[in-house]
């Protein structure tokens, strides 16, 4: 099935670093994998700006749920950076400048949900084309789930209930499919139809991920031990899947906890200098 390529707007992104995260699985919880998960988004989005990071939610995926998105901003309330979502299903009654607000952000971050309807509202929106130029010019795309399977030529959706292999923008080269190891039956449906002609690509675990840094190969990353990413491709007319190396993403402490440590610290400090014992 050939992916639904986005039209470029005949702009230039120089020669801007372009990024991609994609996550096989995320939420914004206090539990220590996604406080990880939240920690490198904060980090690839103060890389691509000099001031205090822009990062934007679109969860057009899940309808634009009032949960999701007061999570994301719950996941991030204690950091230093500048947090907006854009929620296409509300724009009668909120009203926004999609193509400017999404090219000032630093990092968009995409949620899950039904890749189906997700593409079909974008269109719409013409959201497609922007993020394309958003991704030329160095902005970070980031996502889970449908989010993140979004950016590639294919991917395996649940959109209709059982999982089927639908096109995605193509931004990425190959397919990808999510929730590798848990949903066995999405899984099996991807590496069948990577062996009756899908172009291969690669599976994510929930809080696994792949980053795409310029022109190389994805690195892969993973916040909870045991979630794999893997290499799926296909070798003397079989399909097969090799795990990447990855490096651990370790979970920052909570906002709390910090705030206690940051304290300990300055009081240890202040007796060390009056000659005070430990």
């Amino acid at each position: 099935m050939p992916p639904a390529r986005v039209s470029g707007s005949g702009e230039s992104g120089g020669t801007a670093v372009r990024r991609v995260l994609a996550l096989g699985g995320h939420d914004f919880s206090s539990r220590p994998p996604d406080r990880a998960v939240c920690e490198l988004l904060l980090r690839l989005a103060g890389e691509h700006g000099g001031r205090r990071p822009r990062i934007c939610l679109l969860p057009t995926a899940s309808g634009d749920p009032s949960e999701q998105i007061g999570r994301f901003y719950a996941a991030f309330a204690e950091r230093a950076c500048e947090l907006s979502d854009v929620s296409l299903f509300r724009l009668g009654r909120r009203p926004l400048a999609l193509r400017d607000h999404l090219l000032a952000q630093d990092l968009i971050y995409v949620g899950g949900g039904s890749m189906v309807n997700l593409l079909a509202v974008w269109a719409a929106h013409d959201i497609a084309s922007i993020l394309a130029l958003a991704w030329r010019r160095g902005i970070v795309l980031a996502g889970q789930s449908a989010g993140a399977m979004c950016w590639f030529e294919a991917g395996v959706t649940t959109s209709s209930g059982k999982p089927l292999a639908a096109p995605g923008l193509g931004l990425l080269p190959g397919s990808l499919c999510v929730h590798y190891s848990n949903e066995p039956e999405r899984r099996a449906v991807y590496l069948k139809a990577v062996g009756d002609g899908m172009s291969p690509g690669y599976g994510l675990d929930d809080h696994a991920g792949l980053l795409w840094e310029g022109e190389g190969p994805p690195s892969a990353l993973t916040a909870r031990r045991g979630a794999r990413a893997y290499r799926v491709a296909v070798r003397d007319g079989g399909v097969t899947e090799s795990p990447l190396p990855a490096r651990f993403l370790p979970a920052p402490a909570p906002a709390a906890l910090r705030e206690d440590i940051a304290e300990l610290r300055r009081i240890k400090t202040i007796r060390r200098r009056a000659g005070w014992p430990g």
